[in-house]
């Protein structure tokens, strides 16, 4: 039923092929559109994040354990901050 496409990439301008495989998956999963980067060009972006800046992390004392916690918001102080390990235990619980 589908034939293997040759595309451009957008980002690099070299030729890759979107196989027979892939054009079923896609149609399975419902997407219209054709992929407009190779996987290279993906797989860098990915890596990239899309091109977002990297997430800033904030230093805090865990509220349980005393230890450091790593979160990405700046802590107000009104409100405990747990580390990565608390947090999860209390998720559990």
């Amino acid at each position: 039923m589908y034939e293997d496409k040759t595309l451009v990439c957008k980002d690099c301008g070299n030729e890759f092929t979107f196989t027979a495989g892939e054009q079923a998956f896609y149609a399975e999963k419902g997407f219209t559109n054709e992929p407009q980067r190779c996987k290279s060009c993906r797989d860098a972006r990915k890596r990239n994040q899309g091109g977002r800046a990297p997430r800033e992390m904030f230093t805090a004392v865990c509220a349980s354990c005393g230890g450091e916690a790593r979160v990405p918001f700046q802590p107000s102080g009104d409100r405990p901050v747990y580390c990565s390990g608390c947090f999860a235990k209390m998720r559990e619980e």
